[in-house]
């Protein structure tokens, strides 16, 4: 994926949320996280360079809404469990975040026609890994993109 598409989904990802309340800058510390403030966050999976996106979009309270989730061209919405998402709110409030981002792990795509799956979390996150023999896996957002995809359609083949 390029870095010019990499931008587009960060900012599509950017303008789908806008600020998200208790959202916190890059390195600063995460906000507290109660019912009333929490993150959203999106996923967008493509395998290889011309795949169509799927994405996966989840609102502080756990709803999601799932577009092409699972590759069948099926758009879904749901709810995560109320463990699922304070554990995900928890996750997202990790101040170790703002270390696994792409320009953090200064990230280049090693892989061609790999599944990539890009996490955003506004205002500004974006954290990204392929299904690539070898590569290692930001520690939190990985378990972020576990999670979303353990309890949802989106489908990660790693």
């Amino acid at each position: 994926m390029t870095a010019g598409v990499l931008l587009a989904l960060a900012l599509t990802g950017c303008s789908l949320f806008g600020r998200a309340e208790g959202a916190t800058t890059p390195g600063s510390p995460g906000p507290t996280v109660s019912a009333e403030a929490g993150r959203r966050v999106s996923l967008v999976q493509r395998v290889g360079a011309d795949g169509a996106p799927r994405t996966l979009d989840v609102d502080p309270s756990g709803r999601w809404q799932c577009r092409d989730c699972a590759g069948d061209g099926v758009d879904s919405t749901g709810q995560l469990t109320a463990e699922q998402t304070q554990r995900l709110q928890r996750m997202l409030a990790d101040p170790a975040l703002a270390t696994e981002t792409d320009e953090a792990r200064q990230y280049k795509q090693g892989c061609i026609d790999a599944l990539t799956s890009t996490l955003l979390i506004p205002p500004g996150l974006t954290i990204t890994s392929q299904d690539c023999p070898g590569e290692e896996r930001p520690a939190v957002g990985y378990q972020v993109l576990l999670l979303l995809t353990q309890a949802t359609p989106a489908e990660d083949k790693s």
